[in-house]
């Protein structure tokens, strides 16, 4: 199966630069995967497309304001950082560019000095390990000098740093928002619970996955990142009360998808358990777990067409 498969036009003109006022005022198409039939709806009407019982799973990760923009020590050149993965308390893998001017050892500057890195090794992705330094909290330096990590077709600077997070954001540790559950607002999710559906929450922290390009011919030949995930026990047992029941179970996002599928037994069954998923889904695949999903549109020949 070839990248190109995946690829579609894409007009520049029609990739919005900055997020609605209403999140839930956002278009939505919905597609009948069974009949093929399209329809052009707003996304809040997408509570008529749940019933009683079914399971509505949502991932609860936050973005943490991963991009830093920082000088080389002795030269001042500009470097700009992406946190990717925390290893421990001062480590951290990230991406970098540009590139070369990062080899191991040596040392960049954030801000006014108050936080500073060494570059550790490069890692086998290209990105590198890095050490930071710094006095006091590092969650408050970064909230202060770190920028949201938003998609490269986005131009324009986001001023305010929670209409990057979903509403029901609370696990602090991605680097990238899953954006499928962006049009969410709190009296949606209030209304579709009020309509008897069962809305879960997992956690999954978006890593390089999102940022690297398919550089394979074959889809199959493509490596995906590996990125953490957490399923309780709560969530395991509404989810599979649900599925015995013969109800649907609604996926917001690749990312939620795949956590269940990577936490589902062959039998469809969803284990609570945490650890690292690199699972890469594309045609041909079997859910277990999942019957609807809502995403948004990705880019063409990006891993998110797969998932």
């Amino acid at each position: 199966m070839k990248v190109q498969d995946f690829y579609f036009d894409l007009p520049e003109e029609l990739i919005a630069q900055e997020p609605l006022t209403e999140r839930d005022a956002s278009r939505l198409l919905v597609l009948n995967k069974r009949t093929g039939e399209i329809e052009h709806k707003i996304f809040r009407d997408i509570i008529e497309y749940f019933n009683e019982g079914d399971c509505l799973v949502l991932n609860n990760s936050r973005v943490i304001p991963a991009r830093l923009f920082g000088e080389k020590e002795g030269t001042g050149a500009r470097i700009e950082f992406v946190l990717l993965k925390r290893i421990d308390k001062n480590r951290w893998e990230t991406l970098v560019k540009p590139g070369k001017k990062a080899k191991p050892g040596t040392r960049f500057i954030f801000g006014n000095g108050e936080l500073k890195c060494t570059v550790i090794e490069t890692t086998e992705v290209g990105g590198r390990i890095i050490e930071f330094e710094y006095e006091g909290v590092f969650e408050e330096i970064l909230d202060k000098l770190g920028q949201m990590p938003l998609p490269p077709y986005i131009t324009k600077t986001l001023e305010d740093k929670e209409r990057y997070q979903t509403v029901y954001s609370k696990v602090e540790g991605s680097a990238a928002a899953p954006t499928a559950g962006l049009h969410f607002t709190p009296e949606l999710l209030e209304k579709i619970a009020s309509k008897g559906v069962k809305i879960v929450y997992i956690t999954l922290h978006v890593g390089l996955g999102t940022f690297r390009p398919v550089k394979a011919e074959n889809i199959e030949e493509h490596i995906m990142h590996s990125e953490f995930y957490c399923i309780d026990e709560e969530t395991a047992k509404t989810i599979n009360e649900a599925k015995a029941n013969g109800k649907k179970i609604i996926s917001v996002g690749t990312t939620s998808t795949r956590t269940l599928e990577t936490a589902s037994t062959e039998e469809g069954q969803v284990e609570a358990k945490s650890g690292w998923t690199d699972i890469f889904i594309y045609p041909g695949y079997k859910f277990k777990v999942v019957d609807n999903l809502i995403t948004n549109f990705h880019l063409p020949e990006s891993t998110d067409n797969a998932s």
